[in-house]
């Protein structure tokens, strides 16, 4: 008896493969058939059945932007049959008029208490997974922001992530809150934010606690992003250290990070001393909280003392008298050659060798005199280029303005903190501290009196500094600083003679903020 034919598209026969019965003579390799002895050495592939398709490749899906429709189709093309949805994001109380409550409510009769099982499945629908997202007039092609809150963000989420969300190019801002992050889908995610678009700045990863306290990667000089908070997730002493060292060390500085939220953590006077530590050579970060920490007087001081004039440590002195030097040798390799030919080749650009090198020379030699050092605009004339900077940047917003031109450095090169312009006494070198910082939040630690004096030395350096009446060029220093609910009481005469040295700048700042027509009205 033949085996049945097999046609391609059908399911093979389930006995198909299998041979009759060997006889004596067949054992001797004389009777078997050819084609016997070909389905025992091959079996037959198993071919689908018809009409049953194969299962998809996620890697085929060419994500089209938007992201409800993405991660529905990537997720079912990865076999999953139970993920979270994507839902804009609602303002206002939630509520859920789904389709499905509507049909519910009209089903169940009026002696099953309607009014209570809606309520308990709209308490339900709450706490369901969901991807909310923040629309730009209600157009799915534009999410804005993304938030994911109270459920765990699992590796093959993040891995369907890494698909759907380069698609998104208006993308400014991923909050996470509560999404049980670890030390590897933290690195998931870090890898993932380079490959999004560039407009996204702002990263919220509050509520998720990390054994290794990793999130110092978040801030590493090459990141992109601008705002990062890092409320609620037990940071300690060690968590600031890398944190601190993330800001600045003597070689490195984060050069791109605005904001840093550390609120709600458990950081002591140890992790305060780091992270002023970084606050040291660090020139863009403009706002930054502590607050609700276990910050005393020590840390206190400790911030307090970059905020004005600190000596810099032998280390920092040696490595400004390094860099000194190589900035030194790179303008006398630009002296040597006066002029240079222009692309077009038409014209001879002149090089006044009096400019930025000349100084340079001039300052190197008087590097061991008292009052003497480098200027913080270097290489650019002070006059021109900062009345330059100021135009072209929305005029409408000065604000704006204002964080352009801390944020944005001079086009021509980058100063190095070390470089600013020191000043000497008694054989050690002091620089002029950070006049960066803007916006520094201590609320609900344990500071007493003992630190509110450190404040107002640095206050009162920085009003004598920044004059109300001088136009807004360069660092400002601080116009907000919020010291309340610590360890003083209600009536303390240091902590309102700092309150007297705020308030004019904090409303200076807030006339800026409404610009001159506010003004004018």
């Amino acid at each position: 008896t033949s085996s049945e034919p097999q046609f391609p598209g059908t399911p093979p026969s389930p006995l198909s493969h299998i041979s009759p019965a060997p006889k004596a003579s067949d054992v001797g390799g004389k009777m078997v058939k050819k084609g016997d002895r070909v389905i025992k050495e091959k079996p037959p592939p198993v071919l689908p059945p018809v009409g049953e398709e194969e299962p998809k490749n996620p890697e085929e899906y060419q994500c089209v932007g938007i992201l409800e429709q993405d991660f529905v189709e990537l997720c079912t093309r990865s076999g999953y049959t139970d993920f979270p949805k994507v839902v804009a994001r609602n303002h206002g109380r939630p509520t859920f008029t789904s389709e499905k409550l509507v049909v519910e409510e009209q089903r169940v009769s009026a002696s099953c208490s309607q009014n209570s099982l809606l309520q308990i499945e709209t308490k339900y629908a709450f706490f369901r997974p969901t991807i909310q997202v923040e629309l730009e007039q209600d157009d799915p092609k534009t999410v804005l922001e993304i938030f994911i809150r109270g459920w765990r963000l699992a590796e093959p989420i993040l891995g369907i992530f890494s698909k759907c969300l380069p698609s998104l190019t208006q993308l400014q801002a991923i909050n996470m809150w509560k999404v049980g992050l670890t030390d590897e889908t933290l690195t998931t995610f870090i890898a993932l934010i380079p490959t999004c678009a560039s407009t996204l700045k702002k990263v919220s990863l509050e509520g998720n606690p990390i054994v290794e306290q990793s999130y110092h990667r978040l801030m590493v000089p090459e990141s992109t992003i601008t705002h990062l908070s890092l409320r609620n997730n037990n940071i300690d002493d060690q968590g600031a250290k890398f944190l601190g060292q993330a800001l600045s060390t003597l070689r490195t500085s984060n050069r791109t990070l605005v904001s840093l939220n550390l609120g709600y953590n458990h950081i002591g006077d140890e992790g305060a001393g780091y992270i002023a530590d970084g606050l040291r050579l660090n020139r863009s970060l403009l706002w930054l909280s502590l607050a609700h920490n276990r910050i005393q007087d020590q840390g206190a001081l400790k911030i307090a003392e970059v905020l004005q004039p600190f000596e810099l440590t032998h280390t920092e002195v040696v490595e400004r008298r390094r860099l000194m030097l190589e900035k030194g040798a790179q303008d006398r390799t630009r002296i040597s050659r006066p002029s240079v030919r222009d692309p077009d080749g038409q014209r001879n650009l002149e090089v006044n060798p009096f400019s930025a090198s000349h100084k340079l020379r001039e300052v190197a030699k008087k590097e061991e005199k008292p009052g003497s050092g480098l200027s913080p605009t270097q290489n650019v004339p002070k006059k021109e280029d900062s009345s330059k900077s100021s135009k072209g940047r929305l005029p409408d917003n000065p604000v704006f303005c204002l964080l352009s031109e801390q944020l944005m450095p001079e086009p021509t090169e980058i100063l190095n903190p070390l470089l600013e312009q020191a000043e000497h006494k008694n054989g050690k070198v002091f620089l002029p501290g950070n006049k960066v910082l803007m916006h520094l939040n201590l609320i609900r630690n344990r500071i007493t009196e003992t630190g509110l004096r450190g404040f107002l030395s640095a206050v009162q350096y920085q009003v004598k500094y920044t004059k109300p009446k001088t136009p807004t060029k360069g660092p400002l220093g601080l116009v907000k600083l919020m010291l309340g609910k610590n360890s003083f009481p209600p009536q303390c005469e240091t902590y309102n003679m700092i309150q007297d040295l705020m308030l004019p700048r904090e409303l200076k700042t807030k006339r800026d903020e409404e610009g001159p027509s506010a003004s004018a009205s």
